[in-house]
């Protein structure tokens, strides 16, 4: 893994911005024709217009988590990640009061607000922890990846609720494959008397192309990177290629090559609650 395509460095800070800056222009022109806005989309229930309301909703709380990183105000309510899905959609259809140009115009502002605090970081901030309403104190380099993910993901979205055949752009995929490993790690689905697994995953291609070894257990899910060798290492490995990664840990689509025990395969990629 290239540092440059890695989130969790400094050196990868210009990529991810001009990833947001380059995915945020491409909804600014999904959302250009006034009769899309209430159009369905591939995040659930959501329209068009509620898209863009998650996208205000989480960006303005990013705002009161950096504010409490440098002691002006206190954080956000810390809610439980299991219950981020239920409060993301209160907050998503909060902004239907807005008629679409008042929406996308606090929209740009609050995009422009966040690239400016993301522009100024340097590299001592990129570890400064600062506290998300869903995962407690976090590094600040999780901001900018969460944002490429809220515009790349649900531009995907829009497009998908098109019915047009489309894609997810490779460069953002590339930047997005070691994120969804820790969101893996965040949101499996383990207890007391959760089945040990082990198997690994091979991403095949791109700037982020390996192995991974990955253990589940009543203590979590744990990730470890590294050549798997043959089959006979592991009894379960999965192969993807970046998108089909990203959208299948986002809970978009079921994708994915299994080699070896297909019902362990299975089992694992059912292991987790979606966000």
């Amino acid at each position: 893994m290239g540092a440059a395509w890695n989130f969790m460095s400094y050196e990868s800070k210009d990529n991810l911005l001009e990833a947001v800056r380059r995915e945020s222009a491409g909804m600014v022109e999904l959302t250009a024709d006034p009769e899309v806005w209430m159009a369905p989309t591939g995040a659930g229930h959501w329209q068009v217009r509620d898209v863009v309301g998650h996208l205000i909703d989480t960006t303005e709380t990013y705002f009161v988590g950096f504010d409490a990183a440098r002691g002006d105000g206190d954080p956000p309510p810390l809610v439980p990640l299991v219950d981020m899905a239920v409060h993301v959609d209160r907050g998503a259809q909060a902004f239907r009061s807005l008629d679409r140009e008042a929406a996308l115009e606090r929209l740009h502002v609050a995009l422009d607000k966040m690239l400016g605090i993301e522009d100024a970081l340097t590299e001592e901030d990129w570890s400064l922890p600062v506290p998300h309403k869903y995962m407690g104190p976090l590094p600040a380099f999780f901001y900018p990846v969460f944002q490429l993910v809220d515009y790349a993901v649900h531009s995907w979205d829009i497009r998908e609720g098109s019915g047009k055949p489309h894609a997810l752009e490779g460069r953002s995929a590339d930047l997005l494959v070691p994120l969804c490993f820790v969101l893996w790690t965040a949101t499996a689905k383990v207890a007391p008397d959760t089945r040990p697994m082990e198997l690994g995953v091979r991403i095949t291609s791109g700037e982020n192309a390996g192995d991974t070894h990955i253990t589940v257990g009543p203590d979590g899910l744990v990730t470890s990177a590294g050549e798997l060798g043959s089959i006979a290492d592991v009894p379960t490995v999965i192969e993807f290629d970046p998108a089909s990664f990203v959208l299948t840990a986002y809970g978009r689509t079921n994708a994915g090559t299994v080699h070896g025990d297909r019902d362990l395969g299975h089992a694992f990629l059912d292991g987790f609650f979606r966000i």
